[in-house]
């Protein structure tokens, strides 16, 4: 990668003409450094290995790995030299208090999808940066409530798969940075991305079709239809089960990525937590020239009230995300539209 621009010195540049920036890219690059140390222990992980130890939970209620509680305290110990005053974690009940003199709070998910190891596909790091007032000294828990997504000074995510890449942006674009397995320097590969439109492709859990509203239903069914339903146009369908991946697949390709809410018991809000995988993911989108919306309201216009808080995501191409509200102003009757899902002629009477 000779000649390339590293991540070091691209943040030189960006914060050299304003002070109140080089803080923010201190905490960027501390977090890249805990990121690579990550990417070398995610290398070295043995597979097949069990993906939790018994009794073991994080905030959420869901089985930690030992490599989850690993990325945790690998990012919290790299963070508390950095110019962070709170750091909050999947992996986390409460928010950290790292040094109560600064006012950048940071919110991670340490180690996204981290089952997928066992089958080698990727997993990734996601991340939001948010400045808090300067005046408050007294930070605390409810520092990282009644932020909206708009109050990011950064965001990014690693993806740790054939490549180790760092998508980032700084209030101003999308870039991605690619590791050299050499240097392991991140240098900028892609600067100001833009999500094509053009793309037919939607990414969703099709497992889950009967318990989706009609809105969502509505709009997968006529994506299915293809040429002979409204839409008249054929399209693909992905799901890779990693939002670090989807998230990079659609800001390279494009399309869409829709993890609605549904019935399942505690599915009803969504499953993605806001802080730190809708806020930071969301951003990154629309500096790409796309959407990111709960299906009906605009993510980064959404006020966090809990440090675990879930919410619905769908984002991707802004047309097709626009289309999906739509579906949600005018949802389609409720019926089986579409030979897919009905049900098949040997279960009927």
């Amino acid at each position: 990668m000779a000649g390339c621009i590293s991540l070091n010195q691209y943040l030189d540049t960006w914060s050299e003409a304003r002070r109140e920036r080089e803080e923010i890219a201190e905490t960027v690059l501390c977090v890249a450094m805990a990121a690579t140390e990550l990417s070398r222990t995610i290398a070295r992980y043995p597979g097949f290995s069990p993906v939790g130890e018994p009794g073991s939970k994080n905030s959420d209620g869901d089985t930690q790995s030992s490599l989850d509680i690993h990325a945790h305290e690998l990012f919290k110990n790299a963070l508390s030299s950095a110019p962070v005053g709170l750091f909050v974690s999947e992996e986390s009940e409460a928010a950290i208090l790292l040094n109560a003199s600064k006012s950048l709070g940071v919110a991670i998910n340490p180690l996204d999808d981290s089952s997928n190891i066992e089958t080698n596909l990727p997993v990734g790091t996601i991340f939001s940066i948010s400045a808090f007032e300067q005046g408050d000294s007294q930070l605390s828990q409810n520092s990282f409530l009644d932020l909206e997504g708009v109050d990011q000074v950064a965001a990014g995510f690693f993806v740790f798969g054939p490549q180790a890449m760092l998508v980032l942006t700084l209030g101003d674009g999308t870039h991605i940075f690619s590791m050299d397995p050499e240097s392991l320097d991140f240098q900028l590969c892609h600067e100001r991305v833009a999500i094509p439109e053009s793309k037919r492709e939607f990414a969703i859990n099709a497992s889950n079709y009967h318990y989706w509203d009609n809105s969502i239903r509505g709009y997968i069914d006529d994506c299915i239809a293809g040429k002979a339903g409204p839409r008249e146009e054929d399209f693909n369908m992905r799901w890779i089960d990693s939002l670090v991946a989807e998230a990079y697949r659609i800001l390279v390709s494009g399309g869409i990525f829709l993890y609605p809410r549904d019935l399942r018991p505690g599915y009803e809000d969504g499953r993605l937590r806001l802080l730190y995988e809708a806020f930071p993911i969301a951003l990154l989108i629309e500096q790409a020239g796309g959407a990111a919306t709960d299906g009906e309201k605009r993510i980064l216009d959404q006020v966090n009230t809990t440090l675990h808080g879930r919410t619905p995501l769908i984002f991707g191409s802004k047309d097709k995300v626009e289309r999906v509200a739509r579906y949600y102003k005018s949802p389609p009757v409720e019926k089986n539209r579409f030979p897919l899902f009905e049900p098949r002629q040997l279960l009927r009477n």
